[in-house]
Formats: structure tokens, sequence, C-alpha cells
């Protein structure tokens, strides 16, 4: 297996010892000799050529470039593993080169790209090397990168870690997800898009989707494979594509046209902002890669060379993780891919438990777990606890807690309603942790009225609206600046929560409404009400004074009291 051009591990970085000399950016098409070993197929004589193309002159900062290496015929047995095209890639006026690497894109063996994602604005050099047995040709070029402000990775806020940012732009990015795992088994993508696009209207800005996986049971949902829509994900070819069990996946090929499509669903997920989670394998189909093989190892990093350069993604290990890999494998793998990703996305893995995460190491980019109980609030706190323990601080999620009408058999009544979803959402971000929330499915796929899906494959309809209440915690939040504030439930009454930034501002989560008793650093507070069921502000009339501040009742008929949840800003003067 081959770990780079010239040598390098994609994503690592050489310092240069001489000057190479610059080349003309007209050439952007170039012809070379083929020179194969008869054995291969090609001969010499039959003048054949490798043409490469560039695709611009020029690119923004955040999207990448594609140079593509077409050969007249195959000229490998199996193309996705007898050759090869890497590359690396110099920012003007820089010692560094980028290491990057490329892939076949075609079951014939004659394309194959290499991209790369400029973090940037400036000119840039490349070289580009195609491998095949005794076949190696060349090519460089130049292409100059323009800052358009465009987003590029998450990325943990270094002054903030807790929290996350944009690389490019330094806007804090506040995390409100949703699970879609089967996105991409939509048949018509024109639903794919559309899904995206409800979804962020909604104020959702990450989503996990799958890449591999497959699903036999339905949990009883109103969701069914048919003529539209799969759970059966091919990234290999298959030789019976909807056999749960033994699909007879070719595990040395990729199925193209399958990842090309997940590339446009990418592409389009960018262009609104939303943050694609790209789940590397799926816990419940019992169809795995053998752990640590070179096919489970070559899946992975074919995923890092054709999805990396996409902005707008991170990676997780697979969900459930610990049903079917141990934590030295998790390790070993995440490592792995901080080593071929050359733009060091953030990654983490999903397990069942939460103690189960390599939450020291530094692949580990954020917390990913599953957890299911109604004292969310707790259990981040609790989060926070283990991550200082681990002596890295770095953003807490649980991407799994609950689905709108799905909900194990054990929990309490009414667990899955769209309302307890909402107050356990406000649980988990006034513990300054993040979440991921799973739409109802009941709309149906392939049952009527096949307008919905939900957590299953992303797809919604207007009558749909757990997300109208999601969307109101994240106006809430984003009038402020939250990631400068930590949990301080010391500061008011038993049962409310608080985030503070002592002495400057003050959120205060009342579950049950009423009043609360604030401390507060002296000075004087404006303050306003936050309706969280519709989202409605209301300033208070009177400044709020410490140290010790008591709040009136919220405006809420005394009917209501005790069951309509509030929040309550103050932002001193």
């Amino acid at each position: 297996m081959r770990y780079g051009f010239g040598g390098l591990i994609p994503g690592s970085k050489r310092v240069r010892g001489t000057q190479q000399p610059r080349y003309d950016l007209a050439v952007w098409v170039l012809v070379l000799p083929l020179l194969v070993s008869p054995a291969i197929g090609l001969h010499a004589e039959d003048h054949a050529a490798i043409v490469f193309t560039q695709s611009a002159a020029e690119v923004a900062v955040f999207d990448f470039i594609e140079v593509t290496a077409k050969l007249p015929a195959a000229v490998a047995p199996n193309p996705f593993t007898d050759a090869s095209i890497a590359g690396d890639f110099e920012p003007a006026g820089s010692a560094e080169q980028i290491a990057v690497d490329g892939f076949c894109d075609s079951p014939d063996g004659t394309p194959y790209r290499i991209r790369f994602m400029p973090s940037k604005s400036g000119s840039y050099t490349f070289h580009v090397t195609f491998k095949s047995g005794a076949v190696a040709q060349a090519y460089s070029g130049t292409f100059t990168a323009v800052d358009q402000r465009r987003r590029g990775p998450l990325r943990v806020d270094p002054a903030y870690p807790w929290h996350f940012v944009w690389e490019g732009t330094g806007e804090h990015y506040f995390f409100n997800g949703t699970t879609a795992y089967w996105l991409v088994g939509w048949r018509d993508e024109r639903t794919i898009q559309y899904s995206i696009d409800r979804l962020a209207a909604l104020k959702v800005n990450r989503m996990r989707v799958s890449l591999a996986g497959r699903e036999s049971v339905f949990f009883g949902e109103p969701v069914m494979v048919g003529p539209s829509w799969t759970v059966f994900l091919t990234p290999w070819p298959a030789a019976k594509t909807d056999d749960f069990s033994h699909p007879g996946f070719d595990y040395s090929r990729f199925n193209v046209p399958y990842w090309q499509k997940f590339e446009r669903m990418l592409k389009f997920a960018r262009e609104r902002n939303m943050v694609i989670s790209v789940v590397l394998d799926m816990g419940d189909s019992g169809v795995h890669l053998v752990a640590g093989s070179d096919d489970e190892r070559r899946y992975i990093r074919y995923a890092v060379a054709r999805l990396g350069s996409f902005s707008n993604i991170t990676w997780d290990l697979g969900d459930d993780l610990d049903s079917f890999r141990d934590e030295k494998w998790a390790h070993e793998t995440g490592t792995l891919i901080e080593q071929w990703d050359p733009y060091h996305h953030l990654a983490t893995s999903h397990p069942i438990h939460t103690e189960h995460q390599d939450r020291s190491s530094g692949w580990f980019g954020f917390t990913s777990y599953q957890d299911w109980s109604r004292n969310q609030h707790a259990l981040m706190l609790e989060s926070r606890k283990l991550q200082e323990l681990a002596g890295r601080i770095v953003p807490q999620t649980n991407e799994e807690y609950g689905y709108e009408d799905h909900y194990p058999a054990w929990a309490a009544a009414g667990s899955d309603s769209a309302d307890v979803l909402r107050r356990t959402a406000w649980e988990i971000y006034m513990a300054s942790g993040y979440q991921t929330a799973g739409e109802s499915t009941r709309r149906g796929t392939n049952i009527w009225p096949d307008t919905g899906g939900g957590w299953m494959n992303g797809r919604g309809d207007d009558t749909q609206t757990m997300f109208v209440g999601y969307g109101h915690i994240v106006e809430f939040f984003t009038s402020f600046a939250w990631w400068k504030t930590n949990p301080h439930d010391e500061l008011v009454d038993q049962g409310d929560y608080c985030l503070a930034d002592p002495g400057h501002l003050y959120a205060v989560y009342l579950p049950h409404g009423g009043k609360v008793t604030l401390h507060l650093e002296s000075g004087a507070y404006r303050a306003e009400w936050f309706n969280a069921n519709s989202g409605q502000r209301i300033p208070l009339t009177e400044d709020a004074t410490g140290p010790s501040w008591t709040s009136p009742d919220p405006p809420d008929d005394s009917s209501w009291r005790n069951t309509h949840d509030w929040a309550l800003l103050l932002q001193r003067r």
C-alpha cells in the first residue's frame, strides 16, 4: 500500500532543499508517452499516451482543484489495487509540500483523479505522478487560490476548546444536528437535495450520513425498501445488492457511481453550510470488513482520498462502534485517518457506551456517543469531567439520545415526543454540550403517505414540526457569545440551569417556568424573557442588579405555569 508521493504520508509536510522551476499556467494539458510492460496489456509500440488535465487555473479557498490523468486503456489488472496517483502541493513562498493521495474514478481503470483543497489564498505549484507497474508518468502545474470568504473545515476553538469554529472565517459554529443514516439510499437525487434544503431551512446544520451499512430490521417504523429508496448501500460492487446478509461484495474494487453520488450530495450540502458526518460503517448490518485488514484500510483510505477535499465533512469511525470494534482498533484507525487526511478534518467515534472513547488522543476531535437517559444535563456535566481527566479539552456531543416517535420498550411513556426531545436538547446545551436528534419517520417511506422517513433517510414534510422548536434554541444561543460561557448551576435555584460568563452575561433555563433567584456579580444587567416554545422575546422593564436578584414570573397565564419552559438572558449594561 502506497503512503503518498515521494514516500510521504498524505497530509504530512516536508521542506524542499532546492528551488524547483515554476511552470507556465497556460500549459494545462500535457501528453506523455506511456511506456508499459507487455504483461500489463498495452505495448510501447501502441504509441499510447496519458493525458493530464487541470480543472481550473483559479479556485476559491476551501474549494478544490482537480487534476485528471486519462489513460487510453487500462494498464492494471485491478485499477484500485495495482495503480495509483499521488502528488504534492506547495504554496508560493513556502518550503513545505502537502502530500495528497488520488483515486481511480472508473471501473475501467482509465481516469485517475487527485484533488487539493487550498486553505490560504495565493499561488500554488503542484507535482502529480501516476504509477502502475513499470509506468511512472508525472505532471506539474500551478494555480491560484482566491479568498472568497468561504467557510472551511470545522475546527476546535483554540481559545474556547469546548466549542467549534469555522476555519477561514473564524465564526463560531452552533452544532445542531440530525441523523439521516441512509440519505444516499434515495434513488432520485432531487429527494436528497430537497431533504438537505428543508433541514437547513429549519436551522439544522449537521447530518450523520452513512457511507457503508445495511439494515434488515425497520424498528416497527413505516419505512420500507422499495422503488424510491433502499437501505442497501453499495460502496463496493455486489453480486447480490439486495441480499442483506450475503451481498457478495468485492472489497478489492469500488462501486464508482455510488461514490460519485455521495460526492454530489456533499457538494450540494457544502453550498448550504451543512456539515456531513461521514459514518464509515454501521454497527447493525453484520456485514463488516475484517478489522485491520488490507481491504478495510483500502476502503478508508479511498474514502479519505475521494471525500477529504470537501470542506464540510467530519469523520465518524462507525455507528455503535463498540458492538463490532474494540478500543485498540479505534485508536489505530483514528490515528491512520489523521495521517492520511491532508486537511485533518475533525474525527470521532460513536460507541454505545460513553466511556469507550479515545478522549486523550490527538486524532480525536470531539465526543460522539449515545445515551438515551432523560437526565442529559447531569450526563453532559459528567462528560466534561471525563474530558478534563483525559487532559485534553474538546467539544462534547451526544449524537443519539432519542428519536421522535421511536424509543426503546423499557423507556418511560412519552419519552419520544417532540416536546420531550426539545426539552432534552435544552438540557444538553445548558451544560455547554451539543446534540444530534432524530426526526419522526411516521410520514412513511414506500408506505402511504410516503412523504417522510425522518431519521432514517432525512426526508420530511411540513407536518413535521419538531425542529421548529430546535430552531428556537439556535436563535436563543446565537444571540449572545455562548462559547464564552460555562455551566454555573450553583448560581440559580435547584432544578434550573445556568450558563454564565460571570460579571458579563447569564443565560438561565427554567424547565417548568416560574421565577428564579440568580446570584450576580455587582452591576446592572438588562434582562429579557425568551419563550422556549414560540421563540418570542419579552424585555424586562427594569434592570437586574446583584448580588442577588429574583426575577418576576414569566409573562405566562397561570394555567400554563409549571408546564411551559422559559429562558432568561441577562447581559451587563
